[in-house]
């Protein structure tokens, strides 16, 4: 049903834009109509395609990156508490520095190729992940610790069968999170500087004025993220399947 109405929404903005283009007469640069980024995309496919997949391993292997560090420094502060007072402030850090700031940065540390782009985006997605995990596994029941307690369990064992499983669903929130903005990340990379990519190839299509290339770049963003996040969604559903789900 979610799918459905995904469907009617966007059929209904493309109607509404294309109205909005015919009837104000916008010219081509200011605003180009969905007929005719479609046809763009369709005509550039093949250049468009040559440059997604970059920007698509950048968003994967960023969001992976993010997801091992985040769970690891969470399962860190949680098992080891003193360590805790030491590690918390990177993770805020991680999440006070602008990426936008950053970015430039790391491409003169990373260069401009693949890896300042996976960096820019392991920074922006850090914070989500290990925050959320955090949070879950310091909110676990203390009924079910104290139970574990009593049966003489050690910490390691209380922290894998009771703490984690108790904080995936809040782990599963983070992660939701980071990837609805994972593709964002690997764009700002590709801005600040690139010589492939997706938003490399925004950046020269907005040079040359090629207002309709760069929304049929942009569309292809907004469905890669879009796909990859029910992608993760459904995965998450599989593997926390007990987690109930309330309408």
């Amino acid at each position: 049903m979610i799918y459905t109405r995904g469907i009617i929404v966007t059929l209904s903005l493309l109607l509404i834009w294309q109205l909005l283009v015919g009837i104000l007469q916008l010219p081509i640069f200011i605003l180009p109509g969905p007929l005719l980024v479609l046809k763009t995309l369709i005509l550039q496919a093949p250049l468009i395609a040559s440059q997604a997949w970059i920007t698509i391993l950048e968003t994967l292997l960023g969001l992976f990156l993010a997801t091992l560090f985040g769970c690891t420094l969470a399962l860190t502060m949680a098992f080891f508490q003193p360590l805790r007072l030491w590690l918390l402030p990177i993770l805020i850090i991680s999440q006070a520095l602008p990426t936008f700031a950053i970015a430039p940065l790391l491409v003169i540390w990373f260069g401009y190729g693949m890896a300042s782009k996976i960096a820019t985006t392991l920074l922006m997605l850090f914070f989500p992940i290990a925050s959320s995990f955090f949070d879950g596994l310091k909110r676990t029941e203390h009924a079910w610790l104290d139970l574990a307690q009593t049966m003489n369990a050690s910490r390691w064992n209380i922290l894998w069968q009771i703490r984690v499983p108790a904080a995936l669903p809040s782990l599963a929130s983070g992660l939701r999170v980071a990837t609805a903005a994972a593709p964002i990340g690997a764009i700002i990379g590709e801005w600040v500087g690139s010589s492939s990519g997706l938003g490399f190839l925004m950046l020269n299509a907005n040079a040359r004025m090629e207002i309709d290339l760069m929304f049929a770049v942009l569309l292809v963003i907004v469905v890669f993220g879009i796909s990859l996040y029910f992608s993760v969604d459904k995965l998450l559903r599989r593997v926390i399947w007990w987690q109930a789900e309330k309408n």
